[in-house]
């Protein structure tokens, strides 16, 4: 389909409301998913002109796309909102407030893994002498890292996709999906660092490049196993990004993680005791993979899980958009947080399986851990 019948599948019914974080915190029409169509619309047909106005109302969406499942018409937001911020970051008119030099620069780096390990190592000193502004503040980030994953066949039997940010600040997780997947006597590639271009293409960058040297990490047709949410997204979109059939074959063995422990989780061995443990769904795992019930099938053997009752909004952290819109992040956040308090104790432990999410909520002062190191630690448990 184009993008003006993309945009004319939605008849402005308004049931995408309630589910979008930004309407929720303004009260604007503008601010929600009705109304930045509305403003997509008259943009693709010249009847009013990119602005600094137009460019705030489209660049405070966090991309969530927690509308899609919520939408009786099926409107593809993320492929349209895409789509718009890729015109805006190309329009000199706005393109520095859509994608500032200093992000377009930390983007750049993104693809050169050593220079991203370096980064994060400064970063990490950094915050730990609290050089970094609040504004600024990823989160817990580890000063040492630990050695990197390496491959125990090269013909394996699953790959395991280790990608950028997520390999140089939570490698110890990439650690625990290897052990899972070792314990259950299958073998797995590793892709080495390649950057999947998921922030890239939030911010309307090209990621095509990016698309193409990371299916080059892992050829062959086993499984790509992936453990942050938003990567995991990206790779499955590849089919569309690229528009060939071998991106869309490649992106056929993508699946999360839990996607591909779920069936596989009865063998493990059970742990000695059972912790309380809260469900925070990443909106890409659960909008847009819908793969959350994943997620639970894979932690209930192992520990008792608390749901949260906010219908899955989004935390706020939407990869770069705590950084680009703080005000708002930090809002949305408030809401998640004050969601995980109403059901549980201050220091519950709160899984989440995106690095993003957990980073930001880790900010906040929660104790936030990705799933598989939850069930890697009962492993340890119950041996």
């Amino acid at each position: 389909m184009s993008i003006d019948e993309d945009l004319n599948t939605c008849v402005g019914c308004g049931l995408c409301l309630p589910h979008c974080p930004t309407f929720r915190i303004s009260g604007e029409e503008a601010l929600s998913p009705r109304g930045r169509i509305a403003i997509m619309r008259s943009v693709e047909s010249g009847s009013i002109a990119v602005d600094d106005d137009v460019a705030h109302f489209l660049n405070t969406c966090i991309q969530c796309r927690g509308c899609e499942p919520a939408c009786p018409s099926g409107v593809p937001y993320g492929r349209l909102i895409e789509h718009t911020k890729q015109r805006l970051a190309t329009d000199p008119r706005v393109a520095n407030s859509t994608v500032p030099r200093w992000l377009r620069l930390g983007l750049g780096v993104l693809p050169r893994h050593r220079l991203v390990l370096v980064g994060s190592r400064v970063l990490a000193v950094a915050r730990r002498m609290h050089l970094v502004p609040r504004r600024l503040d990823p989160g817990p980030i580890p000063v040492r890292n630990g050695p990197a994953l390496r491959a125990t066949s090269t013909t394996p039997d699953v790959w395991i996709f280790t990608g950028c940010v997520m390999d140089a600040w939570q490698r110890r997780t990439h650690r625990s999906t290897a052990r899972i997947v070792s314990s259950l006597g299958a073998s797995f590639g590793v892709s080495g660092g390649a950057c999947c271009g998921a922030l890239h293409t939030h911010a309307g960058l090209d990621s095509r490049d990016l698309a193409h040297r990371t299916m080059r990490s892992m050829p062959g047709n086993a499984p790509i196993l992936v453990n942050s949410a938003g990567c995991g997204a990206a790779l499955k979109d590849y089919g569309h990004l690229l528009d060939s059939d071998e991106a869309r074959a490649f992106s056929t063995r993508v699946l999360d993680v839990h996607e591909w422990l779920a069936p596989r989780v009865h063998v493990l061995p059970r742990p000695t005791r059972r912790d309380q443990v809260v469900v925070q769904d990443p909106c890409h795992l659960r909008h847009v993979q819908r793969a959350h019930g994943a997620v639970r099938e894979c932690l209930a053997p192992f520990v008792d899980l608390i749901e949260i009752a906010d219908d899955g909004l989004c935390c706020g952290a939407g990869g770069a958009y705590a950084l680009l819109q703080p005000t708002m992040a930090r809002e949305a956040r408030s809401h998640k947080v004050a969601a995980i308090e109403a059901v549980a104790g201050r220091g519950t432990v709160v899984a989440s399986a995106n690095p993003g999410c957990l980073q930001h909520l880790m900010a906040a002062g929660l104790d936030v851990r990705h799933p598989v190191d939850i069930i890697a630690a009962t492993l340890d448990s119950s041996t």
